[in-house]
Protein backbone atom coordinates (compact mmCIF):
# COMPACT_ATOMS: atom_id res chain seq x y z
CA UNK A 1 0.00 0.00 0.00
CA UNK A 2 3.30 2.32 0.92
CA UNK A 3 4.42 1.81 -2.51
CA UNK A 4 0.98 3.15 -4.03
CA UNK A 5 1.54 6.69 -2.93
CA UNK A 6 -2.22 6.67 -1.68
CA UNK A 7 -2.64 10.34 -0.94
CA UNK A 8 -1.58 11.13 -4.49
CA UNK A 9 -3.17 8.69 -6.15
CA UNK A 10 -6.31 9.92 -4.45
CA UNK A 11 -6.01 12.94 -5.90
CA UNK A 12 -5.32 11.49 -9.25
CA UNK A 13 -8.98 9.39 -9.21
CA UNK A 14 -10.53 12.15 -7.83
CA UNK A 15 -9.77 14.28 -11.13
CA UNK A 16 -10.70 11.39 -12.96
CA UNK A 17 -13.84 11.13 -11.89
CA UNK A 18 -14.55 14.30 -12.21
CA UNK A 19 -13.98 13.93 -15.88
CA UNK A 20 -16.40 10.97 -15.89
CA UNK A 21 -19.07 13.10 -14.51
CA UNK A 22 -18.60 15.69 -16.69
CA UNK A 23 -18.29 13.95 -19.94
CA UNK A 24 -22.32 12.80 -19.53
CA UNK A 25 -25.43 15.13 -18.81
CA UNK A 26 -27.03 12.87 -16.24
CA UNK A 27 -25.46 10.25 -13.56
CA UNK A 28 -22.95 7.95 -15.82
CA UNK A 29 -23.80 4.15 -16.08
CA UNK A 30 -22.72 3.25 -12.54
CA UNK A 31 -21.00 -0.16 -14.31
CA UNK A 32 -18.68 1.58 -16.53
CA UNK A 33 -17.56 4.51 -14.18
CA UNK A 34 -16.28 1.80 -11.07
CA UNK A 35 -14.62 -0.14 -13.79
CA UNK A 36 -13.33 2.60 -15.09
CA UNK A 37 -12.42 4.21 -11.77
CA UNK A 38 -10.29 1.06 -10.79
CA UNK A 39 -8.73 0.68 -13.91
CA UNK A 40 -7.14 3.87 -13.58
CA UNK A 41 -6.32 3.38 -9.96
CA UNK A 42 -4.48 0.22 -10.52
CA UNK A 43 -2.28 1.88 -13.12
CA UNK A 44 -1.89 4.98 -11.64
CA UNK A 45 -0.78 3.30 -8.36
CA UNK A 46 1.46 1.02 -10.58
CA UNK A 47 3.25 3.97 -11.69
CA UNK A 48 3.79 4.92 -8.28
CA UNK A 49 5.37 1.66 -7.53
CA UNK A 50 7.38 1.98 -10.49
CA UNK A 51 8.83 5.59 -9.76
CA UNK A 52 9.19 4.10 -5.72
CA UNK A 53 11.63 1.40 -7.44
CA UNK A 54 13.60 3.55 -10.11
CA UNK A 55 13.90 6.52 -7.45
CA UNK A 56 15.11 4.17 -4.42
CA UNK A 57 18.67 5.35 -4.08
CA UNK A 58 17.04 8.84 -4.22
CA UNK A 59 14.57 8.28 -1.72
CA UNK A 60 17.93 7.12 0.72
CA UNK A 61 18.95 10.65 0.82
CA UNK A 62 15.98 12.70 1.51
CA UNK A 63 14.16 13.18 4.70
CA UNK A 64 10.55 12.90 2.86
CA UNK A 65 10.81 10.16 0.65
CA UNK A 66 13.48 7.70 3.42
CA UNK A 67 10.69 5.87 4.64
CA UNK A 68 9.45 3.97 1.70
CA UNK A 69 10.12 0.74 1.78
CA UNK A 70 11.74 0.46 -1.52
CA UNK A 71 14.17 2.84 0.11
CA UNK A 72 14.91 1.23 3.53
CA UNK A 73 15.36 -2.16 1.80
CA UNK A 74 12.13 -3.79 3.23
CA UNK A 75 11.22 -5.17 -0.27
CA UNK A 76 13.39 -6.00 -2.78
CA UNK A 77 13.95 -4.50 -6.22
CA UNK A 78 12.25 -7.81 -7.86
CA UNK A 79 9.26 -7.62 -5.39
CA UNK A 80 8.64 -4.29 -6.24
CA UNK A 81 9.28 -4.46 -9.81
CA UNK A 82 6.46 -7.47 -9.85
CA UNK A 83 4.24 -5.69 -7.91
CA UNK A 84 4.09 -2.77 -9.93
CA UNK A 85 3.75 -5.29 -13.63
CA UNK A 86 0.51 -7.03 -11.87
CA UNK A 87 -0.86 -3.68 -10.86
CA UNK A 88 -0.42 -2.34 -14.33
CA UNK A 89 -1.08 -5.23 -15.91
CA UNK A 90 -4.82 -6.05 -14.34
CA UNK A 91 -5.59 -1.63 -14.87
CA UNK A 92 -5.05 -2.36 -18.80
CA UNK A 93 -7.25 -5.31 -18.46
CA UNK A 94 -9.68 -3.83 -16.71
CA UNK A 95 -10.07 -0.90 -19.10
CA UNK A 96 -9.53 -3.05 -22.28
CA UNK A 97 -12.59 -5.67 -21.58
CA UNK A 98 -15.07 -3.30 -19.60
CA UNK A 99 -14.14 0.67 -20.73
CA UNK A 100 -12.59 1.07 -23.98
CA UNK A 101 -9.64 0.29 -25.68
CA UNK A 102 -8.76 4.35 -25.85
CA UNK A 103 -9.20 4.56 -22.27
CA UNK A 104 -6.50 1.88 -22.14
CA UNK A 105 -4.32 3.26 -24.60
CA UNK A 106 -4.36 7.15 -23.02
CA UNK A 107 -3.61 5.31 -19.51
CA UNK A 108 -0.59 3.48 -20.51
CA UNK A 109 0.83 6.71 -22.01
CA UNK A 110 0.80 8.18 -19.08
CA UNK A 111 1.60 5.52 -17.15
CA UNK A 112 4.60 6.10 -19.76
CA UNK A 113 5.13 9.39 -19.19
CA UNK A 114 4.99 9.53 -15.21
CA UNK A 115 6.90 6.57 -14.52
CA UNK A 116 9.45 6.82 -17.40
CA UNK A 117 9.46 9.93 -19.08
CA UNK A 118 9.37 12.18 -16.13
CA UNK A 119 10.90 9.65 -13.31
CA UNK A 120 13.78 8.79 -15.20
CA UNK A 121 14.97 11.19 -18.33
CA UNK A 122 13.16 14.77 -17.01
CA UNK A 123 13.12 14.41 -13.53
CA UNK A 124 17.46 14.44 -13.12
CA UNK A 125 17.85 16.42 -16.08
CA UNK A 126 16.39 19.76 -15.91
CA UNK A 127 14.59 22.17 -13.53
CA UNK A 128 11.58 22.31 -16.10
CA UNK A 129 10.97 18.64 -14.96
CA UNK A 130 7.77 19.54 -13.41
CA UNK A 131 6.39 21.55 -16.30
CA UNK A 132 7.26 18.94 -19.04
CA UNK A 133 6.54 15.93 -16.88
CA UNK A 134 3.60 17.82 -15.53
CA UNK A 135 1.96 16.85 -18.83
CA UNK A 136 1.45 12.82 -17.15
CA UNK A 137 -0.74 14.43 -14.05
CA UNK A 138 -2.88 16.60 -15.87
CA UNK A 139 -4.15 13.71 -17.92
CA UNK A 140 -6.73 11.70 -15.44
CA UNK A 141 -9.76 14.32 -15.82
CA UNK A 142 -8.75 13.24 -20.13
CA UNK A 143 -9.00 9.25 -19.11
CA UNK A 144 -12.38 10.04 -16.97
CA UNK A 145 -13.70 11.86 -20.73
CA UNK A 146 -12.45 9.43 -23.14
CA UNK A 147 -13.76 6.12 -20.78
CA UNK A 148 -17.70 7.38 -20.86
CA UNK A 149 -17.39 9.13 -24.50
CA UNK A 150 -14.50 7.43 -26.34
CA UNK A 151 -13.00 10.19 -27.60
CA UNK A 152 -11.68 13.36 -26.11
CA UNK A 153 -13.38 16.60 -26.58
CA UNK A 154 -12.48 20.57 -26.14
CA UNK A 155 -13.76 20.42 -22.62
CA UNK A 156 -11.53 17.31 -21.15
CA UNK A 157 -8.54 19.46 -22.47
CA UNK A 158 -9.60 22.67 -20.70
CA UNK A 159 -9.61 20.05 -17.69
CA UNK A 160 -5.82 19.10 -18.68
CA UNK A 161 -5.23 22.67 -19.30
CA UNK A 162 -6.13 23.61 -15.70
CA UNK A 163 -4.04 20.57 -14.03
CA UNK A 164 -0.94 21.33 -16.23
CA UNK A 165 -0.96 25.06 -15.11
CA UNK A 166 -1.70 24.21 -11.22
CA UNK A 167 1.26 21.55 -11.24
CA UNK A 168 4.27 24.30 -11.27
CA UNK A 169 3.43 25.88 -8.29
CA UNK A 170 2.04 23.45 -6.40
CA UNK A 171 5.31 21.04 -6.48
CA UNK A 172 7.26 24.44 -6.17
CA UNK A 173 5.80 25.33 -3.31
CA UNK A 174 6.69 21.58 -1.51
CA UNK A 175 10.63 22.05 -3.63
CA UNK A 176 11.20 25.59 -1.88
CA UNK A 177 10.91 24.40 2.14
CA UNK A 178 12.17 21.08 0.93
CA UNK A 179 15.20 22.56 -1.68
CA UNK A 180 17.99 21.13 1.27
CA UNK A 181 16.60 17.53 0.27
CA UNK A 182 16.70 18.12 -3.17
CA UNK A 183 20.17 19.44 -2.90
CA UNK A 184 21.18 16.47 -1.19
CA UNK A 185 19.77 13.83 -3.30
CA UNK A 186 21.37 15.55 -6.38
CA UNK A 187 18.29 16.61 -7.93
CA UNK A 188 18.04 19.61 -10.68
CA UNK A 189 15.00 21.71 -8.82
CA UNK A 190 14.12 25.24 -9.70
CA UNK A 191 14.99 26.28 -5.74
CA UNK A 192 18.71 24.58 -6.30
CA UNK A 193 19.33 25.60 -9.29
CA UNK A 194 17.88 28.91 -9.62
CA UNK A 195 17.26 29.89 -6.02
CA UNK A 196 14.58 31.00 -3.63
CA UNK A 197 13.28 34.15 -4.44
CA UNK A 198 13.26 33.37 -8.87
CA UNK A 199 11.02 30.07 -8.00
CA UNK A 200 9.05 32.41 -5.39
CA UNK A 201 8.39 34.68 -8.52
CA UNK A 202 7.69 31.75 -11.09
CA UNK A 203 4.92 30.53 -7.95
CA UNK A 204 3.28 34.00 -8.55
CA UNK A 205 3.51 34.15 -12.42
CA UNK A 206 2.20 30.66 -12.48
CA UNK A 207 -0.54 31.10 -10.62
CA UNK A 208 -1.81 34.18 -12.47
CA UNK A 209 -1.92 31.83 -15.29
CA UNK A 210 -3.32 29.84 -13.80
CA UNK A 211 -6.06 32.08 -12.63
CA UNK A 212 -6.89 33.26 -16.36
CA UNK A 213 -6.97 29.18 -17.20
CA UNK A 214 -9.70 28.15 -15.00
CA UNK A 215 -11.79 30.73 -16.10
CA UNK A 216 -12.08 29.29 -19.64
CA UNK A 217 -14.71 26.61 -18.82
CA UNK A 218 -17.08 29.86 -17.91
CA UNK A 219 -15.97 30.96 -21.03
CA UNK A 220 -16.39 28.43 -23.11
CA UNK A 221 -19.98 27.53 -21.95
CA UNK A 222 -18.96 24.32 -20.27
CA UNK A 223 -19.90 25.90 -16.96
CA UNK A 224 -22.11 28.93 -15.07
CA UNK A 225 -22.03 31.25 -12.59
CA UNK A 226 -21.45 29.02 -9.56
CA UNK A 227 -18.04 28.04 -11.21
CA UNK A 228 -16.74 31.34 -11.78
CA UNK A 229 -17.34 32.74 -8.17
CA UNK A 230 -15.36 29.48 -6.78
CA UNK A 231 -12.68 29.71 -9.48
CA UNK A 232 -12.60 33.41 -8.85
CA UNK A 233 -12.51 33.03 -4.99
CA UNK A 234 -10.53 30.22 -5.18
CA UNK A 235 -7.88 32.13 -7.20
CA UNK A 236 -7.61 35.06 -5.86
CA UNK A 237 -6.83 33.01 -2.09
CA UNK A 238 -4.01 31.08 -4.34
CA UNK A 239 -2.59 34.34 -5.67
CA UNK A 240 -2.55 35.95 -1.99
CA UNK A 241 -0.78 33.13 -1.15
CA UNK A 242 1.92 32.94 -3.73
CA UNK A 243 2.17 36.63 -3.30
CA UNK A 244 3.30 36.79 0.67
CA UNK A 245 5.63 33.81 -0.80
CA UNK A 246 7.17 36.15 -2.73
CA UNK A 247 7.45 39.00 -0.50
CA UNK A 248 8.08 37.51 2.32
CA UNK A 249 9.26 33.78 2.55
CA UNK A 250 9.24 31.10 5.13
CA UNK A 251 8.98 27.92 5.12
CA UNK A 252 6.00 27.45 7.22
CA UNK A 253 4.39 29.83 4.68
CA UNK A 254 5.71 27.49 1.83
CA UNK A 255 4.09 24.54 3.17
CA UNK A 256 0.34 26.52 3.80
CA UNK A 257 0.24 27.50 0.24
CA UNK A 258 1.65 23.38 -1.00
CA UNK A 259 -1.19 22.21 1.22
CA UNK A 260 -4.05 25.18 0.01
CA UNK A 261 -2.92 24.48 -3.27
CA UNK A 262 -4.41 20.84 -2.75
CA UNK A 263 -7.39 22.22 -1.53
CA UNK A 264 -7.85 24.85 -4.44
CA UNK A 265 -7.56 22.14 -7.25
CA UNK A 266 -10.06 20.16 -5.07
CA UNK A 267 -12.82 22.63 -4.54
CA UNK A 268 -12.38 24.24 -8.03
CA UNK A 269 -13.86 20.67 -9.51
CA UNK A 270 -16.14 19.80 -6.97
CA UNK A 271 -17.55 23.48 -7.67
CA UNK A 272 -17.35 22.92 -11.86
CA UNK A 273 -19.17 19.33 -10.52
CA UNK A 274 -21.77 20.94 -8.56
CA UNK A 275 -22.62 23.41 -11.37
CA UNK A 276 -22.89 20.90 -14.13
CA UNK A 277 -25.68 19.07 -12.34
CA UNK A 278 -27.59 21.87 -10.87
CA UNK A 279 -27.27 24.14 -13.73
CA UNK A 280 -30.62 22.14 -14.88
CA UNK A 281 -32.34 23.51 -12.10
CA UNK A 282 -30.84 26.72 -12.08
CA UNK A 283 -30.45 28.25 -15.14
Amino acid sequence: MALTKPRVVQLIVFCAVIGMLLAVPDAPPWRLTLAATVGIWLVASAAAAFNCLVERQIDRRMARTAWRPTARGDLSDLQALTFSLLLGAAGALLLHVEVNALTMGLTLATFVGYAVIYTVILKPLTPQNIVIGGASGAMPPVLGWAAMRNDVGPEAMLLFLIIFLWTPPHFWALALYRSEDYRRAGLPMLPVTHGSRFTRLHVLLYTLVLFAGTLLPFVQGMSGRLYLAAAVLLGLRFIAYAWRLWRDYSDALARRTFRFSIWHLSLLFAALLLDHFLRPWTG
